[in-house]
């Protein structure tokens, strides 16, 4: 087995992140709903049940000492998995793609077969908690080290900061421009791009939050299969993109 240095980069359609951001957002809800209020989707959250898991009552320690790791392990695995594809002239994207997709439903099965839970967390949500930040910690990594120039499809901080960002560069280099200063129309047109690219992202994964936390809801933990198929589908895109190319 060959392992590489470097995996080569994609440019993924539109679409292709902002089903991402869609689905990192049905999956928060969910898990959110049905297991006790945790975080999966970003480390923000786990950091902060981490610091507080001493003096609040809610998860074990055992859970919240190993969310960060568990989402670090993610990453890592990933990476190891996309370069030694690709040495091998595997398809990267779509292995990590697969990857994410065979933990997603893992985290489906558990949750069907064992929810609902009782009051405290049993072992199997402390299990089912586990894959889940290990499904993020995948698609965190996959979409940075994969797909070029996408920003981050599950943490939203960073993205509404550079949202801020760049939206107040636009209206700037906008008021300026009419100077015709070709470097002030470089600057506005190179923002709006970067807006254009940036701001489904935030509103994908909110329209994620609120379409997970009715469907689960309503029917039930079965419907996390439904990210486990689109995160399937996708990494068959990125088999057929990836053998094409």
């Amino acid at each position: 087995m060959k392992w590489s240095a470097s995996v080569a980069q994609i440019d993924p359609p539109r679409w292709v992140p902002v089903l991402l951001a869609l689905n990192a957002g049905f999956v928060d809800a969910c898990t959110f709903v049905g297991l006790f209020g945790f975080f999966i989707a970003q480390l923000t959250g786990s950091y902060v049940i981490a610091g507080s898991s001493l003096f609040t009552p809610g998860w074990p320690e055992a859970t919240v000492l190993l969310a960060v790791p568990m989402f670090f392990t993610g990453g890592v695995a990933t990476t190891l998995l996309a370069t030694t594809a690709a040495a091998n002239r595997l398809p990267p994207a779509a292995c990590a793609l697969g990857l994410e997709t065979a933990l997603l439903a893992a985290l489906a099965a558990l949750m069907t077969f064992a929810a609902p839970f009782p009051n405290s967390p049993p072992p199997a949500a402390f299990i089912a908690v586990l894959v889940g930040l290990a499904a993020m910690g995948v698609q965190s990594a996959l979409v940075r080290l994969l797909f070029r120039g996408v920003a981050s499809t599950n943490v939203m901080t960073t993205n509404t900061t550079q949202i801020a960002i760049d939206a107040t560069e636009a209206t700037l280099a906008w008021a300026l421009r009419r100077g015709g200063s070709p470097e002030v129309v470089r600057q506005h047109e190179a923002a709006c791009r970067r807006l254009g690219a940036s701001v489904p992202l935030p509103l994908a994964f909110f329209a994620g939050t609120m379409s997970g936390g009715v469907a689960y809801t309503a029917l039930g933990p079965w419907v996390l299969i439904l990210p486990a198929a689109a995160v399937g589908a996708l990494s068959l895109w990125a088999l057929r993109k990836e053998t094409k190319g």
